[in-house]
């Protein structure tokens, strides 16, 4: 099969020739159909987070189901039959550590110490290999630019005719992120007041969430006028240009001086990691989604933490058996506008291409990798 790889950090990405991967017990085989094209991607081609190398990125997929590895439970087989159109998360739960037993599958120890540690699944091995010499190659997530990859079962949902194989990819993370953000973390409940800090395509989708979830008040910020124009088709009722408005003074202008109940840092940036946290009215939530360079910190106000009763999350991503078919679910009955948020498509052999212009900030919302 055809896949980019990553052979070196801040270099472009090489179209290989990889054998055809093989799933294990408890994994599925998956054609490809599309990946979405995620900033997190960058900071391990940018170096900002340790990832063995070389390796296959790309870690939001939609496909068909292919093959099932030998042994694999007859359940499993039953939920997901080769054939059937399925989405992938990004993190795909063990099912058998001590988080994933206490239902925090979003902090799956063997997802941290095999994928994002050793870069494989989770008996430590990869399942990519050169054709050319057999030489490993290493996964981040299942490594979804390639023409086929292999997902844990655990982590994969089954999406209707209904949804395009194309739009349906950023389920896997984007929109994955963002519910795992405001339910999980933020517990948002129907009339909160949020403001969402960088409305990329994690943000925007944290948009169209708390839309989904009753939001009274959703805000969106940015620098970027084309991003914040998509930011109101997603739903936010009012935008700020960070670049142009004090940001904390004019959410409190729109929420009667208070702040908001909740706020969201999608970008992992000191600045907006402090801003998040001064936009949030007394007892208020700020959720930290966005990833930073390694070793980067964040100051914060104590005494206000302390007095005011400011609750600080930090959010990876969802729980891919409890969320990912409800996610599912809120884009089938059309209350995530997974088609209009997916603004640009390009083909495999473009990737690297796609990822400077996302690096540059030339992308408004999410794009995505066909591999038809």
């Amino acid at each position: 099969m055809k896949a980019a790889v990553l052979w070196e950090p801040r270099k472009a990405m090489t179209i290989e020739e990889l054998k055809l991967p093989r799933p294990q017990v408890g994994e599925v085989l998956i054609r490809t159909k599309a990946c979405g094209v995620c900033h997190s991607d960058l900071h391990v081609m940018n170096n900002d987070i340790p990832f063995p190398i070389p390796c296959v990125l790309g870690h939001e997929v939609s496909g068909e189901v292919v093959e099932h590895g030998k042994h694999t439970d007859s359940a499993t087989i039953e939920r997901l039959p080769v054939g059937s159109r399925v989405v992938g998360a990004f993190i795909m739960p063990c099912g058998g550590c001590f988080f994933c037993v206490k239902g925090q599958e979003d902090l799956c120890e063997s997802f941290l110490k095999y994928n994002r540690g050793l870069g494989g699944l989770y008996d430590g091995t990869t399942r990519l290999y050169m054709s050319s010499s057999g030489d490993p190659v290493y996964m981040y997530s299942m490594g979804g630019l390639a023409e086929y990859c292999v997902v844990p079962a655990n982590g994969l949902a089954v999406i209707p005719e209904s949804l395009p194989y194309s739009e349906s990819a950023i389920i896997g993370c984007a929109v994955f992120t963002a519910y795992g953000a405001m339910k999980n973390a933020a517990d948002m409940r129907a009339g909160e007041t949020v403001a969402v800090i960088g409305t990329g395509g994690v943000g925007s989708s944290c948009i169209q969430v708390s839309r989904a979830f009753g939001g009274r008040i959703v805000i969106g910020v940015d620098i970027s006028d084309g991003k914040l124009e998509m930011a109101k088709q997603m739903g936010a009722t009012h935008t700020i240009n960070a670049s142009k408005e004090d940001v904390p003074e004019r959410i409190r202008e729109i929420t009667g001086g208070r702040g908001v109940d909740i706020a969201v840092e999608a970008l992992g940036k000191p600045a907006t990691f402090k801003q998040a946290i001064m936009s949030v009215r007394d007892g208020g939530r700020a959720v930290m989604i966005g990833l930073a360079p390694w070793g980067a910190t964040a100051d914060i106000e104590i005494t206000r933490l302390v007095r005011r009763q400011i609750r600080v999350f930090g959010s990876y991503g969802g729980r891919a058996r409890q969320d990912l078919p409800n996610i599912v679910g809120l884009a089938e009955m059309g209350f995530l506008k997974i088609e209009s948020a997916v603004t640009q498509k390009a083909k495999l052999e473009q990737a690297s291409n796609v990822y400077a212009e996302l690096e540059q900030g030339r992308i408004t919302g999410r794009a995505v990798i066909e591999l038809r």
